[in-house]
């Protein structure tokens, strides 16, 4: 249950680039929740990127400016450098990846953070790194990257797998949400939608459209909007 609801909305959205600032704007005029997953280490670094032929902007928001610009939603780990966990072969590298970027969000945001999303892509995660989060760290839930186009509930938190990812799964998103809202259940169902906000600079007309989706999921007497972890550990 949450707060009293069956039904969940939760967003997320990885590296904590600036084209945040813009999708934040657009959760807060729908009153939306959203976990932003942050590498301290890679704090203010410019960048850009090549995706589907497209080259744009990869600039992480600046460490001065992360509390107030995530102000409202939840600021989780992604590790301090984004390695790919699976592929560090010393136990200790691991934890610190994890548990060190912990800390250092922990502090500048002023609260205990306590929840995280695996880095890179391909196979991002595996039993040892989970297992390696749970018993060494302070993190509570992490974040696959695996989908699977359910809203059940799932009991492996450390390995926890969204409904869609946003980029390449777009034309599942609206599908879903249709589906979700009508979904009648006596269960607790949650709808888990993550990606990177870079991504939509890809395809620029997909701000306006994800805009129509939120408008759309927004509202609903019957669903509780809340950061990952409200949803997850609160709920």
């Amino acid at each position: 249950m949450f707060s009293g609801k069956k039904k969940a909305i939760t967003f997320s959205y990885d590296d904590g680039v600036t084209q945040d600032k813009r999708l934040i704007d657009i959760f807060n005029k729908y009153g939306l929740k959203c976990t932003f997953n942050l590498n301290s280490e890679l704090c203010g670094v410019e960048n850009t990127l090549v995706r589907n032929g497209v080259t744009v902007s990869h600039n992480r928001i600046r460490k001065e400016d992360v509390k107030y610009i995530y102000d409202g939603h939840e600021v989780a780990a992604h590790t301090l450098t984004h390695p790919c966990l699976p592929k560090i072969e010393r136990d200790d590298e691991v934890i610190r990846q994890v548990e060190q970027d912990r800390i250092n969000l922990s502090e500048i945001v002023g609260y205990e953070v306590c929840g995280m999303a695996y880095p890179c892509g391909g196979q991002n995660n595996d039993d040892r790194t989970a297992d390696l989060i749970r018993q060494h760290t302070g993190v509570k839930y992490a974040r696959a990257l695996a989908t699977n186009g359910s809203f059940r509930l799932q009991k492996n938190l450390y390995r926890f797998e969204g409904t869609v990812y946003h980029h390449d799964e777009w034309d599942k998103l609206f599908e879903l949400g249709e589906k979700f809202l009508a979904l009648d259940t006596d269960e607790s169902a949650i709808f888990y939608i993550w990606g990177h906000a870079y991504e939509f600079d890809i395809f620029p007309e997909r701000w306006q459209q994800f805009e129509e989706f939120c408008q759309m999921m927004s509202g609903r007497k019957d669903i509780f909007y809340g950061t990952n972890k409200e949803v997850l550990l609160v709920g």
